[in-house]
C-alpha cells in the first residue's frame, strides 16, 4: 500500500509558523480529551502518533510499545516515502499488529505532520531532525495531544524559546511532554543523582563530560536530488538542521552536568574545528569541541566531544566535590571513607521513558520535561557558538539571540550550504548560513 502524499510541495517558514500559532490560539475548542485520560488501566489502549520515521523515530516507536500493553501504533508521518516505507517494515516485523498505521494513516511531506496530529491519537512521538522540533511541539500541544520527542528540541535559541513557550502550555493544559534523556530514567542514574543532591560528595566544584568516539553514517549525494533534500537526507552534517555534533549527540552529557549541578551554565569559553570530516559530503559542521563551561556556584565543567574515525572512545560523566567524586551514573567515592556502588539489574533506559511517561498518564499526573530539555538544549547551543565566534557566550546573551538558522522556505530546491564558522569571523548575531538567502530558494528543483 501506498501512503498518502497529498501535501502541498513547499511551506514558507511564515506559513509554517503562523499555522502553528494560529493552532495554538484556538486550542480550547480543539484540546484532545487524551489530557483528561486517567489510564487507571494498563489494559486501556493508547493510541501513538509517529512523526518522523528515521532509525531513532523506529527505535522510539518500538520501544512505546515495549513499555506497556495497550499501546499502539495508530499513525506515522515522514518527508519521505521511502523512509516511512520501510519503517512501517521494520515496525511490522517488530510489533506486529500493534501496528494500526494502515496507508489512510501514513503521511509523507512537508505537512505529514500535520496529518499525524489531526488523527485520533493520545501520545505523538516527535522524531524527525532537530530543526522542526520547536514547530511540530506547538502543533501537538496545541492539538491537545501527549508528547515524547527526541533530544535536543532545537538548534538555535529562536527555537529553544518557542520550547519554552510550548512547554509552558503544555503544563497549563495537563499535557505531558517527556524528552529522549533516556539517562534520567535509569534508576542507577536517578539513585546516584539523587545522592549527590543530598551531599554525598559535598558541593560539586568540577566536572567533566565526554562524547568522543569515531565517525556516524553520512548520506551521500544522488544525482537528481536537489539541495534541500540532500541536506535533509544527510542532517547530521548541517548545523540548521542537526545542530552541530555537540548539539544533537553531547547534550546528553550536558544535560548530565545540568543535573547533577541542579542549574544551566553561566558562561562558555571554547574551541573547535573540523581536521578529519572536510569532504563536502560532511557539510559544514565541526568535527571535535572543547569547551569550558562555568556554573552559578563557580564549579567548571569541561565539555569535550569528537567525531573522528580512528581515534579512542570514551563517553561518560565525573564529578569531583569537596567530599568526594562520583561518575554521576553508578558509584560514589567519599574521600578515604567509603565506596558506594548502585545496586541492581540494568534497565533498558530507552524503554523506561516511555513506561514512566505511559505511568504518569495512568496516574493522572503527566510528567513535563519540556524546561528542563529546553535548558540542555540552550546549553550545547552556548557551547558550540563559543567554538564557532571565539567568544565568551553568557546564557544570558544566548538566550536573548536572534539567531534563527530556519531556512525562509522550506521546499525542494536550491539551498546554499554555509560556509565552515571560523572563530573571529563568525557572530552571534548572524543571519542563516551567514549569508542572504536567493529568492530562488523559494523555486522547486
Amino acid at each position: 500500500m501506498t501512503a498518502r502524499t497529498d501535501s502541498p510541495p513547499a511551506l514558507s517558514r511564515r506559513d509554517f509558523l503562523k499555522t502553528s500559532a494560529a493552532a495554538t490560539l484556538g486550542l480550547s475548542a480543539a484540546l484532545h480529551a487524551s489530557a483528561e485520560y486517567a489510564y487507571a488501566d494498563g489494559g486501556d489502549t493508547m493510541r501513538v502518533g509517529l512523526i518522523g520515521c528515521g532509525g531513532r523515530g523506529t527505535g522510539a516507536a518500538a520501544d512505546v510499545i515495549a513499555a506497556a500493553e495497550g499501546t499502539e501504533i495508530v499513525a506515522m508521518g515522514d518527508l519521505f516515502a521511502d523512509r516511512l516505507e520501510k519503517s512501517r517494515a521494520q515496525l511490522a516485523e517488530k510489533i506486529g499488529a500493534r501496528l494500526r498505521a494502515d496507508a489512510d494513516h501514513a503521511f509523507t511531506g512537508f505537512e505529514a505532520y500535520r496529518r499525524v496530529l489531526e488523527s485520533d491519537l493520545d501520545l505523538v512521538i516527535l522524531a524527525t531532525p532537530p530543526a522542526f522540533r520547536p514547530v511540530h511541539l506547538r502543533a501537538a500541544i496545541a492539538a491537545g495531544h501527549h508528547v515524547f520527542m527526541e533530544k535536543p528540541v532545537a538548534v538555535d535559541p529562536v527555537g529553544v524559546r518557542r520550547v519554552i513557550e510550548a512547554a509552558d502550555l503544555a503544563q497549563q493544559r495537563g499535557l505531558a511532554i517527556v524528552a529522549g534523556t533516556q539517562r534520567r530514567h535509569d534508576p542507577k542514574h536517578v539513585e546516584t543523582m539523587r545522592r549527590l543532591h543530598d551531599g554525598a560528595i559535598g558541593e560539586i566544584l568540577a566536572g567533566q563530560v565526554y562524547w568522543n568516539q569515531g565517525g556516524l553514517w553520512h548520506f551521500e549525494r544522488k544525482p537528481g536530488i536537489s539541495d534541500v533534500e540532500w541536506q535533509i537526507r544527510n542532517w547530521l552534517y548541517f548545523t540548521w538542521l542537526s545542530g552541530d555534533h555537540i548539539v544533537e549527540q553531547h547534550v546528553h552529557n550536558l544535560d548530565v552536568a545540568n543535573w547533577a549541578l541542579r542549574a544551566h551554565p553561566v558562561r562558555a569559553t571554547g574551541v573547535g574545528g573540523r581536521q578529519v570530516r572536510v569532504d563536502p559530503s560532511f557539510g559544514h559542521i565541526y568535527d571535535h569541541f572543547a569547551v569550558e563551561l562555568e556554573y552559578p556556584n563557580g564549579a567548571r565543567v569541561l565539555s569535550m566531544c569528537r567525531q573522528q574515525d580512528g581515534t579512542a572512545g570514551y563517553i561518560g560523566e565525573h564529578f569531583t566535590g569537596t567530599r568526594g567524586t562520583s561518575d554521576g551514573k553508578s558509584w560514589i567515592r567519599a574521600k578515604g571513607e567509603w565506596r558506594w556502588q548502585a545496586p541492581g539489574e540494568e534497565v533498558n533506559p530507552y524503554v523506561q521513558e516511555h513506561r514512566d511517561l505511559i505511568a504518569s498518564l495512568r496516574a493522572g499526573k503527566p510528567l513535563n520535561e519540556g524546561r528542563q530539555i529546553a535548558e540542555s538544549t540552550l546549553t550545547a547551543i552556548m557551547a558550540r557558538e563559543a567554538a564557532y565566534t571565539g567568544q565568551v557566550i553568557t546564557w544570558d546573551e544566548i538566550l536573548a539571540a536572534d539567531l534563527d538558522l530556519t531556512p525562509p522556505v522550506l521546499a525542494f530546491g536550491p539551498l546554499p550550504v554555509a560556509p565552515v564558522a571560523q572563530p573571529g569571523l563568525t557572530r552571534l548575531s548572524r543571519p542563516p548560513f551567514d549569508h542572504a538567502w536567493p529568492a530562488k530558494a523559494a523555486t522547486q528543483s
